[in-house]
């Protein structure tokens, strides 16, 4: 059975770096190449946002027996085929679980550009994301 405390810990962590990624995104990626101080505030609220993804999809998956997933977007996968997300939002996930690596091993360069553009539709995931959760975690007895 789900730990709706566990997941509903995450999920605040979660919202409010998703927030901060929606609030912190310049208006330009220029203005994200010339600023490393930005740079370090939308990688670290995006590691820590798509990590509380993951947390949960592997919480869920796990407690519910819908398998062990073998990479990290798979759990989202996972979660979509059981209905508690959509696969749109799966898919875009699986994208920023993408950047995610590459910032957290540090993949030959952080492209800054591409996670300038991927920010609003990974914003929306993470949001969309949050919300299904919460109504799987309320359709339970």
């Amino acid at each position: 059975m789900t730990d709706p405390a566990i997941v509903l810990r995450k999920l605040t962590s979660l919202r409010e770096h998703a927030e901060r990624l929606r609030r912190r995104r310049p208006a330009s990626a220029e203005m994200l190449r010339r600023d490393v101080d930005l740079q370090d505030a939308l990688s670290m609220s995006l590691l820590v946002a798509v990590q509380a993804a993951l947390d949960i999809a592997m919480h869920i998956a796990s407690d519910e027996g819908f398998g062990v997933p073998a990479t990290y977007a798979e759990s989202f996968s996972m979660l979509a085929g059981h209905g508690v997300i959509d696969e749109d939002t799966s898919r875009r996930l699986g994208a920023m679980v993408a950047l995610r690596n590459r910032i957290a091993h540090g993949y030959a360069s952080v492209d800054f550009e591409r996670i300038w553009n991927e920010l609003p539709g990974g914003f929306e995931a993470l949001t969309g994301f949050a919300s299904s959760v919460v109504r799987h975690l309320d359709s339970k007895p």
